[in-house]
């Protein structure tokens, strides 16, 4: 008897506890990244790491500087605070990482450019965040834009990456937003879900590492409101993006 009112405290005052201690933002992003089964990367001597998307990937970046592990080139945004922890954790591997995500891009205009700000830089590792505006541009009216056409296109600029590039090592990222944070309407639903479906589907057709965003997203708003993850329910704040680089750097051994 004694014994199992010790358990009893004891279960009580871990349950006291865990209502003052929230969940860690690296347990948040550990479970999330098993519950998807998502794979890691070994890095390489000399590896070359491309991030590419849209403005969440963007992030202020200078397009005028083509250099590799550079402030500005990189933006403000997770690929420059990814970069630099790679950079600093695998010192002895001279790596490059460059940022070539285009504020704005749907999956048309990542083919439209591919040549050069992707095949020609041979990545190693090739990191890609695309979908948001492929939604977000059709319901405001400045793209006519459907899921199939996404998931399309998509696996066309894959397909056309693999033939080019057959050792590259693929991270999807996952498409998200934030309900409920300004752009980020119930317009966008249940539509969008069938665009982060898709991007998950591709991961899992080309052996990509998946990156889950939105679920990441979700988790985090348990520890603060989505407002203080993102300003407009679609571009992360400085919180945001640490979280996005701790996210991605899960996938990296």
């Amino acid at each position: 008897m004694e014994n199992q009112n010790n358990n009893r405290r004891s279960f009580i005052k871990k349950a006291a506890l865990g209502g003052l201690m929230a969940v860690s933002i690296p347990e948040i992003l550990s479970a999330a990244m098993v519950s998807e089964g998502g794979k890691k990367n070994t890095l390489m001597k000399d590896n070359v790491i491309l991030f590419q998307g849209d403005s969440i990937t963007d992030s202020g970046r200078n397009k005028e500087d083509n250099s590799y592990n550079n402030a500005r080139a990189l933006g403000s945004g997770y690929p420059m605070l990814a970069g630099a922890t790679l950079l600093e954790k695998y010192a002895s591997l001279n790596l490059k990482v460059y940022n070539k995500g285009i504020s704005g891009n749907k999956v048309y205009q990542l083919a439209e450019r591919w040549d050069k700000d992707c095949l020609d830089l041979k990545p190693d590792v090739l990191s890609i965040l695309i979908g948001v505006n492929d939604i977000w541009h059709k319901l405001n009216g400045q793209y006519n834009g459907t899921v199939e056409i996404y998931k399309k296109d998509y696996i066309a600029l894959l397909e056309r990456t693999k033939k080019a590039l057959p050792n590259v090592k693929l991270i999807i990222c996952e498409p998200f937003a934030v309900r409920g944070v300004k752009a980020v309407d119930d317009k966008w639903y249940p539509e969008f879900y069938d665009y982060q479906k898709a991007a998950k589907d591709i991961a899992t057709q080309f052996g990509a590492t998946f990156v889950p965003y939105q679920k990441i997203y979700d988790e985090a708003q348990k520890q603060a409101p989505g407002a203080y993850w993102t300003g407009d329910g679609v571009h992360p704040s400085l919180a945001g993006a640490q979280l996005m680089a701790q996210a991605w750097l899960t996938a990296i051994k």
